[in-house]
């Protein structure tokens, strides 16, 4: 005589391997066939199947005898499958915003990289003196008396000098607008 589900899972709850094994033996094809009714995909089912198994000892520690054990087991199977799915959509949502993140930052990349070679181009049209001043000032981040003195000008040149550039790259951009 088959010993009956909700002894075997009495005893499973209290650490009996044995007991354990026998429900898993009986039962795996029906958690494994609802978890694939569930979900549609055979990969998801399987692994759904496997995660259901194990943590089924944990689980029936919470098994309180008031249904037949395959009552109890399919509520788990849609409880799992219904974790799968909020998983799943979370996942989504995060992987959805991380793409408009991804295409976001790639725009502002292409942006300033084109900003960057319309700048190096405009440069090109300056004067060496402008473009000396230039790298320094805005390249290395000096001041405008530390440029001074590496260029041997007065501060006030340095000043004329990168107001002189800023007049002439408005102009440019202006020209380029058009």
């Amino acid at each position: 005589m088959e010993t009956p589900d909700e002894i075997l899972a009495t005893a499973a709850a209290t650490g009996d391997r044995a007991a354990f094994a026998v429900l898993i033996g009986r039962h795996y094809d029906r958690v494994f066939g609802l978890s694939f009714r569930l979900t549609g995909n055979r990969a998801e089912a399987e692994d759904l199947a496997q995660d259901i198994c194990a943590a089924l000892p944990a689980k029936l520690r919470n098994w309180r005898n008031e249904a037949r054990f395959t009552t109890w087991l399919y509520r788990v199977v849609v409880n799992a499958t219904h974790d799968l799915r909020r998983r799943q959509a979370t996942r989504s949502r995060a992987a959805v915003g991380w793409g408009d993140w991804e295409l976001a930052r790639q725009d502002e990349i292409t942006t300033e990289r084109e900003a960057a070679d319309w700048l190096a181009q405009a440069m090109t049209l300056l004067s060496a003196e402008l473009r000396d001043t230039v790298a320094l000032v805005l390249g290395e981040e000096m001041t405008q008396a530390e440029a001074g003195k590496i260029l041997g000008v007065s501060e006030g040149t340095i000043a004329w000098r990168m107001s002189e550039v800023k007049k002439r790259l408005r102009a440019k951009a202006k020209e380029d607008a058009k």
